[in-house]
């Protein structure tokens, strides 16, 4: 995965085709035929879907013969998950802050500085 990203891992999985389309490959590698049997949409553009994700690099391309499978990268989603990790001990932070609030306990709570 040492290419340039064209997009990032946030792009690629804003739209909620390749959502599924990467709910499909965490599961196991398919060809485009299968994973464009899943959806009602042409199989070009179930392509262009898998060429985004590929670009993201979320996915990669494996040939078999004359099939070229996709495959998840789950490297790709340590971005992810950093990124949620830092919201999660943001949102632990507020709200042991408004627990000590409620419970009356103000030994914990940091006071507002003026500026």
């Amino acid at each position: 995965m040492s290419a340039q990203k064209k997009y990032d891992v946030f792009q690629a999985i804003a739209d909620p085709t390749r959502r599924e389309i990467v709910r499909m490959l965490a599961k196991r590698d398919m060809p485009v035929t299968l994973i464009s049997e899943q959806f009602e949409i042409s199989r070009p553009a179930v392509s262009k879907h898998l060429k985004v994700l590929s670009e993201s690099q979320v996915v990669s391309v494996q040939r078999f013969g004359r099939e070229k499978r996709y495959h998840l990268e789950r490297e790709a989603f340590l971005e992810i998950k950093e990124w949620l990790a830092y919201f999660d001990q943001f949102w632990d932070n507020k709200l042991e802050k408004l627990r000590h609030t409620l419970e009356g306990d103000t030994n914990h709570i940091r006071p507002i500085k003026k500026s």
